[in-house]
Formats: structure tokens, C-alpha cells, sequence
């Protein structure tokens, strides 16, 4: 199920933690954007998390880059105007990746809003 979350709790869980809480909030990220985009053909967060450790973080730069595509292409969906994300979280995850991540829950968060304010019936009594 897809959840909001604070992404000051998470941001300060991943530096508690010393990352790993931010290995699992990567995964869900992956997990809940592409159930939104619909996307069942993308790799599970468990597999984003192996690539990027076995490439020594490479691939997470280009999941950054995927994962903006998607941000995009939900917005495009929903009528919402987007573009330029890809290259914003290309660049972040370069250089601070948990802002990446942070943006990436902020889409996820407002996507839920947008949702939830879209198939709420009106109250007729």
C-alpha cells in the first residue's frame, strides 16, 4: 500500500541510521512510483538497491534519471504540468542524492493528494 511520509523524518531516520533506513526508503520510493506509473515491468526496489551497491552507485544515478522520467509522466496523467524533473534528479543524484529523494517522496505525497481530492464522492445527505 502507498503511504505518505514525512521526508524530514525519513531524511533524519537515513542519517540515524547511517544510511540504511535510507536503502529501505529508496526502495520504497521505487516501489510506490511505479505502482502510481503503473509500470510492472521495472525492477523491484530490492533489485534497484543490489545494482546500485554492485556498481558501486552508478546505477542509482541513472534509477534518479528513470525515476524523474516517471514523476513526468505521472504528472502528465493527472493533467498536471512537469517537465524537466529527469535532469533535476539526474543532477541531484549526482552530486546530493537525498535531495533526489526527497523530491521523489514530495511527488509521491502530492500525487496521493491529488488522487484522494479527485475520487472523493461529495457527501449528499
Amino acid at each position: 500500500m502507498i503511504q505518505k511520509r514525512s521526508i524530514a523524518l525519513c531524511i533524519v531516520l537515513t542519517f540515524v541510521t547511517c544510511g540504511i533506513y535510507g536503502l529501505y526508503w529508496i526502495a520504497k520510493i521505487n516501489d510506490e512510483i511505479n505502482a502510481i506509473a503503473n509500470d510492472q515491468q521495472a525492477p523491484s526496489g530490492g533489485v534497484v538497491i543490489l545494482l546500485s551497491i554492485v556498481t558501486c552507485g552508478i546505477y542509482s544515478i541513472y534509477w534518479c534519471y528513470k525515476m524523474g522520467e516517471k514523476v513526468d509522466y505521472i504528472n502528465q496523467q493527472r493533467g498536471i504540468p512537469s517537465s524537466g524533473t529527469a535532469v533535476l534528479y539526474l543532477i541531484l543524484g549526482l552530486f546530493i542524492s537525498i535531495v533526489a529523494y526527497a523530491l521523489m517522496q514530495d511527488s509521491i505525497n502530492k500525487t496521493l493528494d491529488f488522487d484522494a481530492a479527485r475520487y472523493q464522492q461529495p457527501n449528499n445527505q
